[in-house]
């Protein structure tokens, strides 16, 4: 097993650069949408079998097992190269969701399976009136001898169309306070009861979806962390999500395409326009550096805390605000869909505000993270 973290950072980003070069197929790149699975499985695949699948994973799992200066390459050399986005639900949220919460046949069960893509996995989360306050859920789940029998009704679902296991948060105990009453149940997506809708979203893609539970099932081992523990594997998860959400690689990226933008509009020799992109780098580099603090404490067993919110918020406006400032210096050609001509080259500008405006909302919008700390840290009234 290759140490990658023993290469030094110009190193690994050379290999991931080589990698994607021979193995991401041309027509997978710079994609307005989203593809399908079956158009990028063959990337999936060569990603699972040259062990790039998964770089946060300890590497006794399958993982590259990257510290998070490597990792933040990883996602930089992703984003950068235009790599459409490959049913993630595995390696970013139930892979360690098991690893920290399942048992140890969860994991030998569950894990080899997401390197094979034969289990492409989906999150059963948000819920028509149970979105940033999740735990108002009323998916339900009873135990019927040895089953989970489940009803109910999950929204904006990234990835159902092409899923075939869903996770999913349920209510198993109405008689307790709500955050106690919930269970983190597996479920195969392949049986009757399950119906899954598409959403069709601005972008005219259905990248999201309604699931729908009508009895659905669910054996009484699928259940990870312990029968109306699901919320504390839910927060682990969420913890996960959002450390992801606030990784800078994606404000790093547009910020590339700004300084590129305002040489090609010729607007890189304007004070105002240089004064406002350098404000931009300086915050796009605290937002860096609290990141690299953060990601130490977590290598250092520390518990996820109100950092977290912190920082999802400074990396996700801060990322916002940039491509904001990069439809501003595109002008009149700033709501053109796709890529764009200016001067000598071109640019996807609407494609990067738009991208700019989902991380805001996932993983807890900013306005419920600010709620969090104003409680949890500040001590305000709710």
């Amino acid at each position: 097993m290759r140490d990658w973290n023993a290469m030094s950072d110009e190193e690994f980003r050379q290999a991931a650069i080589d990698f994607i070069n021979q193995h991401c197929p041309a027509d997978l790149r710079y994609r307005e949408e989203r593809p399908r699975f079956e158009e990028s499985r063959v990337w999936y695949l060569a990603m699972a079998a040259e062990g790039w699948l998964a770089p946060g994973w300890p590497v006794a799992y399958g993982g590259m097992g990257l510290k998070q200066s490597k990792h933040l390459i990883y996602l930089e050399e992703w984003t950068r190269n235009g790599l459409p986005r490959v049913m993630e639900q595995g390696v970013l949220n139930i892979g360690p969701a098991l690893i920290a919460n399942g048992t140890e046949e969860q994991i030998t069960e569950f894990l080899p399976k997401i390197f094979t893509a034969e289990h492409l996995w989906c999150q059963g989360f948000s819920e028509p009136g149970a979105g940033s306050d999740l735990a108002s859920l009323r998916t339900e789940a009873r135990i019927q001898g040895d089953e989970f029998v489940i009803n109910g009704h999950k929204i904006w679902t990234s990835g159902a169309l092409d899923a075939n296991h869903i996770y999913v948060l349920a209510r198993t105990d109405k008689d307790v306070k709500k955050q106690l009453g919930i269970s983190f149940i597996m479920m195969d997506m392949r049986q009757p009861g399950i119906t899954v809708k598409p959403i069709v979203t601005m972008a005219g893609d259905a990248e999201f979806a309604e699931v729908f539970f009508d009895n659905a099932r669910a054996p009484l081992k699928s259940l990870v962390g312990g029968l109306n523990k699901g919320w504390t594997v839910a927060k682990s998860l969420l913890g996960f999500e959002r450390v992801w959400a606030g990784s800078p690689h994606m404000g790093r990226s547009a910020m590339d395409q700004l300084v590129q933008l305002a040489i090609l509009t010729g607007k890189a020799t304007d004070p105002v326009t240089l004064d406002r992109i350098a404000q931009l780098q300086l915050d796009l580099a605290d937002g860096t550096a609290m990141y690299e603090r953060l990601a130490q404490e977590l290598r250092q067993g520390h518990s996820f805390g109100f950092e977290v919110s912190t920082l999802k918020i400074m990396a996700t406006e801060t990322y916002a605000r940039i491509t904001e400032l990069l439809v501003e210096l595109a002008g009149e050609r700033g709501g053109f869909a796709g890529e764009v001509a200016f001067g000598d080259g071109h640019s996807g500008v609407l494609r990067a505000f738009l991208s700019a405006r989902t991380p805001m909302i996932y993983g807890g919008t900013v306005q419920i993270h600010r709620n969090m700390l104003t409680k949890g840290v500040l001590g305000l009234p709710g």
